[in-house]
């Protein structure tokens, strides 16, 4: 049980008790109780119920994520790597170029997306745009294959983390521009990670609120990528 939900059940618990304490022992007739303690009784009463809800909505929150990052094993083994990961970045209302093409396909808001895509069979991804999507570690792997990405945006993306920039560096011999701004879960660890990206020439780690001292964290990213264009805005540096 988490430590907020114990602290409100022992909250609730007490209040209830102490009510009841209070109660006049008197055999003649009584007013209702008034409606604040009659919701705190039933807070206590029901609170194994809302604590139940609470668990089966992270459950399936969990789960539902799981199901968006799965691995398309099976659409790479009759259709190619490449229309995998091109299926696997639609479905998750993200957007892609392939090599050589001028043309982005993208899903809209709704998650509808033009299915000309597979017309580009075995032709592979030049760039991605993840931005805002609900991409993980997991879900990484459905775009491993992929060695000719140049440009990787993964801008408030909510399950990037250090762990996920640590798999970044299947992409070494190609990428040359990686968005990684408004990600809320990466730390300076996971920027450790990237110094694998040596041909990387522009980085955008703005407005990471994990990042405590963001000028000695670029100082360190140049020393570390110096061909490397490094962007980070959206800090308080007084």
């Amino acid at each position: 049980m988490s430590a907020p939900l114990l602290s409100l059940r022992r909250c609730c618990q007490r209040s209830a008790l102490l009510l009841v304490a209070r109660r006049p022992q008197s055999s003649s007739s009584v007013s209702p109780p008034p409606l604040y303690r009659r919701l705190l009784l039933f807070l206590t009463q029901r609170f194994y119920d809302v604590e139940m809800l609470l668990s089966w909505r992270s459950l399936l929150k969990r789960r539902g994520l799981q199901k968006k990052n799965a691995y398309y094993g099976y659409t790479q083994r009759f259709h190619g790597a490449d229309t995998a990961a091109a299926y696997y970045i639609l479905s998750l209302k993200g957007g892609f170029r392939f090599v050589g093409q001028p043309t982005w396909f993208r899903a809209d808001r709704r998650g509808k997306f033009n299915w000309d895509f597979l017309n580009h069979k075995d032709t592979p991804l030049e760039e991605v745009d993840m931005s805002y999507t609900v991409i993980n570690y997991t879900g990484l792997g459905n775009l491993e294959e992929q060695r000719s990405l140049r440009t990787l945006s993964f801008r408030g993306c909510s399950e990037v983390d250090d762990w996920f920039l640590s798999r970044l560096h299947v992409f070494q011999d190609s990428l040359e521009e990686l968005d990684i701004s408004h990600c809320p879960r990466i730390t300076i660890g996971g920027l450790a990670a990237l110094r694998h990206l040596k041909g990387l020439r522009r980085l955008d780690i703005s407005s990471l609120p994990g990042i405590s001292n963001p000028g000695l964290v670029v100082i360190l990213l140049e020393e570390m990528l110096p061909q490397c264009l490094i962007t980070a805005t959206g800090y308080d540096h007084s």
